[in-house]
């Protein structure tokens, strides 16, 4: 047994601490080793300079008033880390921030490496198959709702819960037993407590507008391959969290290549394939506006996407002509049948109860699975309408839906 998990997330000014970029909140969530959710933390932290995309994080200079500068919580933060497996949705993010700070302070974090933190996004290519890498797209696979997206807390509470899903799924301990004890034996600095109080954000401003491009970002498929291209893709994702894609991002992006260890023509691979699937993301509905045809174009210029293959993008498909692979509605039955070793997931209340039900399948050879991924042979709902998460990604990837009185009427069938 060990002392269980950290579960952080930053909010910052940038993408890219060597352009001095700083964390402006930390959120954390204490879980413990067999998944529960214990307590949480939060605080804005003064930077001592602007604050970045202020319509993303939400953060103005007014919540910096009386805010705590990292020096001030920094001995607080290394107590509820120290011992604790670090998670975080995008690990290399925060850990190259959180290393970036305490080297401010002349001090060592125990992440100069990354792989010392685990990242609940990698762990996605294990559990959630054919997921996208965001952490919204993660945790509708499950269920999971995010609310409040781009606040420290928010994020690392629902990041918490995707843990624990991926936990619960897992038959074998010994690799969570192994992080534990990796994490048992770091060594953090020794900083002493200074007494300033964390700050939680004040709430209650409007929620954040999402453009269509950065949403249609939650449906692109994971980078395979190496972690470097696969952290660099969730770098590029934060880059047009923002729709602005400001002037200092490309240098900031040039500059994670290079941390990363790309090679400048996997870089521009990279690109190009990025920019295809987000093409087909946005492309997905039938419908490309104005305005994602001049984001299209931002992002054309910050990936160096010569000017024909942005055109053929922009102009490929008609209007109203939806892409295969993103079909609008599921397929509807009104009869099941599943084969031994057929995978099935379930959503909303059943009338009959879960366990039940997922008994029944158990004694057929059926096995249910948590979460929906493209392995999944259908989606059992309360609801075939509903506008679940899981609901949402068996529409996405062309999964029937069907009552549970199909499913009741099979089994009775089968006996």
């Amino acid at each position: 047994m060990h002392n269980g998990y950290a579960v952080v997330d930053f909010e910052t000014t940038g993408l890219s601490p060597a352009y001095g970029h700083r964390v402006i909140e930390i959120g954390i969530v204490h879980v413990a080793p067999d998944g529960q959710i214990e307590e949480s933390f939060e605080t804005v932290v003064n930077p001592d300079r602007d604050l970045g995309p202020v319509r993303i994080h939400r953060l103005r200079g007014a919540d910096m008033v009386g805010a705590p500068t990292f020096a001030d919580i920094a001995g607080t933060l290394v107590e509820r880390l120290r011992g604790r497996v670090l998670v975080a949705h995008n690990a290399p993010f925060e850990a190259r921030f959180l290393h970036a700070e305490f080297d401010r302070l002349g001090m060592q974090s125990p992440f100069s490496e990354a792989s010392r933190a685990l990242c609940t996004m990698r762990l996605a290519l294990e559990y959630l198959p054919g997921s996208g890498r965001k952490l919204a797209d993660c945790c509708s696979a499950y269920d999971i709702e995010l609310t409040d997206a781009h606040e420290a807390l928010a994020d690392a509470r629902a990041t918490a819960q995707l843990l624990a899903a991926y936990m619960a799924s897992s038959s074998d301990r010994s690799s969570w037993d192994t992080w534990g004890a990796n994490a048992a034996r770091l060594a953090w600095p020794q900083v002493a407590t200074t007494g300033s109080g964390w700050l939680a954000r004040r709430r209650g401003g409007p929620a954040v507008t999402r453009t269509r491009v950065d949403r249609a970002t939650d449906r692109m498929p994971a980078v395979e391959g190496s972690g470097a291209a696969f952290q660099y893709a969730a770098m590029l994702d934060a880059a047009l969290a923002d729709g602005l894609l400001s002037a200092s991002e490309p240098a900031a992006l040039a500059a994670l290549a290079s941390d990363v260890g790309l090679e400048p023509e996997e870089w521009r691979r990279l690109h190009r394939r990025y920019f295809d699937d987000l093409v087909e993301a946005v492309w997905a509905d039938g419908i490309l506006t104005i305005q994602e045809h001049i984001q299209l174009e931002r992002v054309a210029a910050l990936l160096g996407i010569p000017n024909d293959v942005l055109e053929h993008a922009v102009h490929s498909r008609k209007p109203g002509e939806r892409h295969v692979t993103a079909p609008m509605a599921a397929p509807a039955y009104d009869s099941v049948s599943l084969d031994e070793g057929s995978i099935v997931t379930l959503t909303g209340e059943m009338r009959r109860g879960r366990a039940a039900l997922e008994a029944d399948l158990a004694r057929h050879g059926i096995r249910t699975a948590p979460a929906v991924t493209k392995k999944t042979n259908v989606l059992i709902a309360a609801d075939v309408d509903s506008l679940s998460g899981k609901a949402k990604k068996a529409r996405q990837y062309g999964i029937p839906i069907l009552g549970e009185e199909v499913l009741e009427a099979a089994l009775a069938a089968a006996g």
